[in-house]
């Protein structure tokens, strides 16, 4: 699959600069992607089997739960085993599959985002034509397409990084493999590869980004020509769960753009990256669980039912 690669296996360290709290993140990180899987599955075990959750911004949260367990169940497992035995091998064609699953759930979520802030806007802007628009078929058409398009993209990077040659050395200074630390092992001309990467990765987000923004300037414009403030507070409760799964996804992204990865700052770019990889995984169900009025009733439904059986 590689050619003649002089390199073929990756040595991750990890986060040797802080050994001895390495037990402590190992427990702190397994806390947190078993609260994330718990949560996520939950989600998709409600929205599935419930009568009352069968709505688009349900199906939506469904599917960007489904992509956040396959985001963090790409990285997580893989750090614990690098804080266990403070560094770990992986090969060659691991590393890259490994950045492949990364940048396309990530990219799904992305987009999953987007489109929910559409049906937010629909909602509460144009409520007499959302049934009629944002139909059953419509949400199947967006989430299979957000789907294919992201993986399907993000192989076109996937094929160019294994047009390279990788000579050494072999040791990545991070918990995964992402793309900028993974490159530098390249010993080619990289110019292509980043340069595709910027073309596909930065005009998606900005756009993504800049449309979320939009709908929301038009919601809360809406929201505020409310009348009464019941109208208003029920008008933004419908939105609210939304809003703050756009600010913990978009804030640590946005600050990890701003602080590209650099060699003299690797260890703020691990703890940066944590915030991406773990920490905004585990706040999206919380943000739902709590946040969501119709979610929780059918959770409390349900655990009433389970104590009476």
């Amino acid at each position: 699959m590689f050619g003649n690669k002089t390199i073929t296996e990756i040595s991750l360290l990890g986060f040797r600069s802080c050994g001895p709290c390495n037990p402590i993140f190992f427990a702190l990180f397994l806390m947190a992607y078993l609260i994330t899987l718990t949560g996520d599955f939950l989600i998709i075990t409600l929205v599935s089997t419930s009568q009352r959750l069968q709505y688009p911004m349900f199906y939506f949260l469904k599917h960007l739960s489904i992509s956040e367990i396959l985001f963090t169940t790409n990285i997580t497992p893989n750090m614990l085993h690098v804080l266990l035995r403070n560094g770990n091998i992986m090969s060659l064609a691991g590393c890259i599959i490994q950045f492949y699953v990364y940048i396309a759930s990530g990219s799904v979520e992305s987009v999953l985002l987007t489109i929910m802030s559409y049906d937010r806007y629909m909602a509460i802007c144009n409520p007499l034509r959302y049934a009629d628009i944002m139909n059953l078929q419509l949400c199947r058409t967006l989430v299979s397409v957000t789907w294919f398009l992201c993986f399907t993209v993000v192989l076109t990077t996937v094929i160019l990084l294994c047009q390279l040659e990788f000579c050494g050395p072999n040791t990545i200074d991070h918990f995964f493999c992402d793309f900028d630390p993974l490159v530098d092992l390249s010993c080619s001309d990289t110019f292509m590869v980043r340069t595709e990467v910027v073309i596909l990765s930065v005009p998606v987000v900005a756009s993504s980004f800049s449309f979320i923004i939009w709908t929301y300037m038009y919601i809360f414009i809406t929201i505020f020509k409310i009348s009464s403030s019941a109208g208003r507070q029920k008008a933004f409760s419908t939105c609210s769960s939304h809003l703050a799964s756009v600010c913990s996804y978009y804030g640590p992204l946005i600050v990890i753009y701003l602080i590209p990865y650099q060699r003299n700052s690797i260890n703020n770019n691990k703890f940066l990256s944590i915030l991406y990889t773990v920490l905004t995984p585990l706040f999206n169900p919380l943000i739902y669980s709590l946040r969501n009025e119709e979610l929780r009733l059918v959770l409390w439904k349900c655990l009433r039912l389970s104590t009476t059986v």
